[in-house]
Formats: C-alpha cells, sequence, structure tokens
C-alpha cells in the first residue's frame, strides 16, 4: 500500500482560472511538475510535455505546469492571455496554475519545498531557468529535478518505471 503522507499534499495552488485546488487532488499519481513561459527558447517543450501527457495520463500520470515571468519576463501575460497561448499553440490539456514566483523572498511555498527536496546543478537550490522539471512518484517523494534544456520524451523510461511501481 502506498504511503501518501508527503508534504505536497498539504500545499495548495490556484489554476490559471483563479480557482484554489489542493495539490492533495494528486494523491498517489506520478507528477511532472514544471515551471514554464510563453516566450522562451524551451516554450516548444510545450508540445513534448502534452505527448507525454496524453499517453500517460490514463495510467496516473500528471503535468503540472506553473508560469513564472522571474527569467527575462519570458511570462507578461495576463492568467488569461497564457491559457489563450497554451491552448491555442499546444492544444494544452494538463493543468495550469497561476503565475506564481520560483525564486526569491515570495517563492511560492510548493517550489520552496521542490528546491529543498532536490538541488539543481552544483547543488543548487534555486531555480535556474523556466522549464525546470520536477519528477514525483506516487507517494508524493522528489525523484528527480530535470535541467531547463531536458528534453521532457528523454524522461519516458522514468516515469514508465514510477507508473509500473505500485509498492
Amino acid at each position: 500500500m502506498l504511503e501518501n503522507n508527503s508534504p505536497l499534499y498539504g500545499f495548495t495552488a490556484n489554476l490559471i482560472s483563479g480557482q484554489p485546488l489542493p495539490l492533495s487532488y494528486f494523491r498517489g499519481r506520478v507528477l511532472l511538475i514544471v515551471n514554464t513561459a510563453s516566450h522562451c527558447g524551451f516554450t516548444p517543450q510545450y508540445a513534448a510535455l502534452e505527448e507525454l501527457y496524453k499517453q500517460y495520463n490514463s495510467r496516473g500520470f500528471e503535468i503540472l505546469a506553473f508560469p513564472s515571468n522571474q527569467f527575462g519576463r519570458q511570462e507578461p501575460g495576463s492568467a488569461q492571455e497564457i491559457a489563450e497561448f497554451c491552448d491555442r499553440n499546444y492544444g494544452v490539456t494538463f493543468p495550469v496554475f497561476a503565475k506564481i514566483e520560483v525564486n526569491g523572498p515570495d517563492t511560492h511555498p510548493l517550489y520552496r519545498w521542490l528546491r529543498r527536496q532536490k538541488r539543481g546543478f552544483l547543488g543548487m537550490e534555486r531555480i535556474a531557468w523556466n522549464f525546470t522539471k520536477f519528477l514525483i512518484d506516487r507517494r508524493g517523494t522528489v525523484v528527480s529535478r530535470h535541467a531547463p534544456s531536458a528534453d521532457p520524451l528523454k524522461l519516458r523510461a522514468a516515469i514508465e518505471a514510477l507508473l509500473s511501481d505500485k509498492s
């Protein structure tokens, strides 16, 4: 039986619509949490993320996108503009949340926790850029952190392994 007492499930975040969603809603699912931006060189990763979501969602996989304007002001739009961009350009069907900060004094509590669970390059805690990815198992444990340049499709084997792990 899965132990699901992770601090992850104590966080709440607002969806792009403004509606609060407790992350306990995703209890028992494999998650890929990504900070995103609409005007970034990595923005085309939305297509790969959507491909992963369509392939694995029915097996218990979720992608949670958190737009952030902290890197080169590459996410300047309103919530409505971000939602329309994701739909129009990439047909995004996974949950997109309201814009947040991932570094600094106003860091969203979820990201403060994520950064402490898995550090980045050279042990750096802070998020380096848009499209940093955190892969989380069904128990709410952060399994790995991936650089912005990491191709989401190269995470397939890790996602499949986590989806197959029912322990």
